[in-house]
């Protein structure tokens, strides 16, 4: 049976999950350096990286994304590894195709933002349009449902990767989400929403939000995103606990020491599962049909996740569905584990 692709399983109000992240998380495994940014690991440990996308599968994320974040010309030239160009993106994406043709799942190809953007400068923009439409042809000739521009600050750089996904694309559908930090306006000032208006009018099948802040900053934006966009809308924030005070997790800071935590020490203020679930919920609300979560993530986020997009995965079968403190039934326990309850407890 011919697998249905991403418009398909939209239609009608259908949702995606994505998981994402994988910079973070394979950081955490001890396989990727923090700070470069740099997908090597495809090359040097491959099993490593399909190993983190079966568990994502495994919790509910409907697309593998080939691992081709900052896997452009520009960032490998800046390190040295110009030369591993192709071979990084096209073992990427075999290594993600291996994992979705195996779980039936889409296989995105994605761009990225680039350090090299500038307004109203015409050589920068060429050379980012020809460094994508590169990375486009590879996604393509692996074999993409959709490619994914993520993480574009400026909407000028978004638009550019949305015209060479457009051109050279083979017409796969283009998914493409913006970040958002601390303002509600793109680095080139325009207001999100207005940004993906514009970005749905010129031919994107999908627009929204990602990276940047946590779930309750994006949920304002979603709902002014969902009041001027007409088709599939998608937010992606990072699983943190980013308020009012402090917008972006770039600036958040330990309650304990006062310190900035970004990158080393946001473990100290990552969002509850039980905080996941409450976004997916709120955001299902709005009518978002395109949702997971960005850097900071790991499989049993995204279970929850999926679980309240009504998917059932199959890590499902895992999941915890009591709470030993408050939830469970002790009457029937015996006196010696009602004693050691209280130790642990307190009460």
């Amino acid at each position: 049976m011919e697998k249905r692709g991403l418009l398909e399983r939209l239609k009608d109000g259908g949702t995606i999950v994505l998981a994402s992240g994988y910079v973070f998380e394979l950081e955490q495994r001890g396989f990727v350096q923090f700070g470069q940014q740099y997908p090597g690991v495809v090359l040097s440990k491959p099993n490593e990286v399909e190993i983190l996308h079966e568990e994502f599968a495994l919790a509910g994320s409907d697309v593998i994304q080939g691992f081709t974040y900052y896997a452009h010309r520009e960032a490998l030239k800046n390190r040295g590894r110009e030369d591993d160009l192709e071979k990084i993106n096209t073992n990427a994406m075999a290594i993600a195709k291996r994992v979705a043709d195996k779980y039936d799942k889409l296989l995105a190809g994605g761009l990225s933002n680039t350090p090299l953007y500038k307004q109203d400068d015409a050589e920068s923009q060429k050379k980012i349009y020809e460094m994508f439409k590169e990375q486009v042809i590879w996604a393509v000739e692996a074999g993409a449902d959709y490619i994914l521009g993520e993480t574009f600050d400026a909407l000028g750089e978004a638009e550019l990767a949305l015209k060479a996904i457009k051109d050279h694309g083979k017409g796969v559908p283009a998914v493409i989400t913006l970040a958002v930090y601390v303002p509600d306006i793109t680095t080139d000032d325009i207001p999100i929403a207005e940004a993906c208006r514009r970005l749905e009018e010129q031919g994107a099948d999908v627009v929204g939000i990602n990276c940047g802040r946590g779930p309750s900053g994006f949920i304002p934006l979603l709902k002014e995103i969902r009041e001027v966009c007409k088709g599939p809308i998608a937010a992606i924030p990072v699983p943190f606990r980013t308020t009012e005070k402090e917008k972006s997790f770039y600036n958040l800071t330990d309650s304990v020491t006062g310190e900035l935590v970004y990158p080393k020490n946001l473990d100290v203020v990552r969002c509850s599962r039980d905080e996941i679930r409450q976004f997916a919920e709120d955001a299902k609300a709005i009518g978002v049909q395109y949702i997971g979560l960005c850097c900071g993530n790991y499989p049993s986020l995204t279970r929850e996740v999926a679980e309240v997009y009504g998917k059932n995965p199959p890590a499902s079968k895992y999941s915890m569905k009591s709470k030993y403190t408050d939830g469970d039934d002790v009457s029937n326990l015996e006196p010696h584990i009602l004693k050691i309850r209280k130790h642990k407890l307190g009460y």
